[in-house]
């Protein structure tokens, strides 16, 4: 298991599960999902309904929940967004998110968004507002509590719930009330990082008229839903100082801001540990968990 954690996610799901030469063109998330159910993932989560059309340009959804959770239920909500460096990535690959959280008490909703090189910023951050638009209005009928909702993602995933939660005018634009988010839990994301020094942000966010306005940082306000910034020392995809940045700006204006630094993981391995076959590398998921119900509270009346 320790070899593993020295290679990239794909190689390292290979490795673990047995899946002979790992193909570059075969999805390492999806690999992941597969070995997650192979060793466990599912048991107690169930898929209620995929590929649900949500928006204005054919985006789609899948809902995940406990296993004994009842329609009738009101569950607290996690919207969770896919990383992929804003030009890859698909809902049904991180099922292994969804199970991992649906197991945990909550209804998951994971978003598809329109990518690199079709769209640029900030069409990805508007599929991620007619999302939550979508929960808003359809997901008690799935068990969860629209007055619940939390936002989550992993890398580029990050940047829209961050964003989607510091900066009111995208949901305002998808007729929803930013008070809607309750908390919203960032996994190694980025959230200052202008200027644009890789070809990745460079595509998605140079575009914009005012590149500043594409940063969560410049979004931060005393008055930020509880906010909690995961990151890893190891990571060199999106370095550590974007969510130690973010965490010291939110917490200056006295907004409730935390930050957790895993020791030892690098950008792959932080998502990794929501996966049964990797929850070994760090409490990622049960320091999420616990953050995310100091938070939601209890069922509202």
């Amino acid at each position: 298991m320790k070899r593993s954690t020295k290679l990239g996610l794909g190689a390292a799901v290979a490795l673990l599960g047995g899946f002979g030469t790992y193909a570059a063109t075969t999805s390492p998330p999806l690999l992941l999902s597969q070995l997650d159910a192979m060793m466990g993932g599912g048991k107690g989560a169930a898929l209620v309904t995929q590929g649900v059309r949500f928006g204005s340009h054919g985006q789609t959804l899948d809902v995940w929940r406990a296993e004994t959770a009842a329609h009738n239920d009101r569950r607290p909500v996690l919207i969770f967004w896919h990383g992929g460096g804003w030009v890859k990535g698909a809902r049904q690959d991180y099922a292994f998110a969804g199970r991992a959280f649906a197991r945990q008490g909550f209804v998951v909703v994971i978003p598809d968004y329109r990518k690199v090189p079709d769209v640029r910023f900030p069409a990805f951050v508007e599929d991620g507002a007619e999302a939550v638009a979508w929960v808003r209005d359809n997901i008690a009928r799935y068990g969860g509590d629209p007055k619940r909702i939390a936002f989550s993602g992993h890398s580029a995933g990050a940047h829209t719930a961050v964003l989607l939660a510091l900066d009111p005018r995208w949901l305002k634009a998808a007729d929803v009330d930013p008070g809607i988010v309750k908390a919203v839990v960032g996994l190694s994301g980025p959230y200052d990082f202008y200027p644009f020094t890789t070809k990745r942000s460079i595509d998605a966010m140079s575009h914009y008229p005012d590149p500043k306005l594409t940063q969560p940082i410049e979004q931060a306000r005393a008055d930020a839903p509880p906010t909690l910034l995961v990151t890893s020392t190891r990571d060199e995809t999106v370095r550590p100082r974007n969510a130690i940045n973010l965490s010291r700006r939110l917490k200056a204006l006295g907004a409730p801001a935390e930050l957790i630094n895993y020791r030892g993981l690098d950008h792959e391995e932080v998502v990794m540990a929501l996966s049964v076959p990797f929850r070994s590398k760090g409490p990622v998921l049960a320091d999420s968990v616990a953050f995310l119900n100091r938070h939601l509270g209890k069922e509202q009346d």
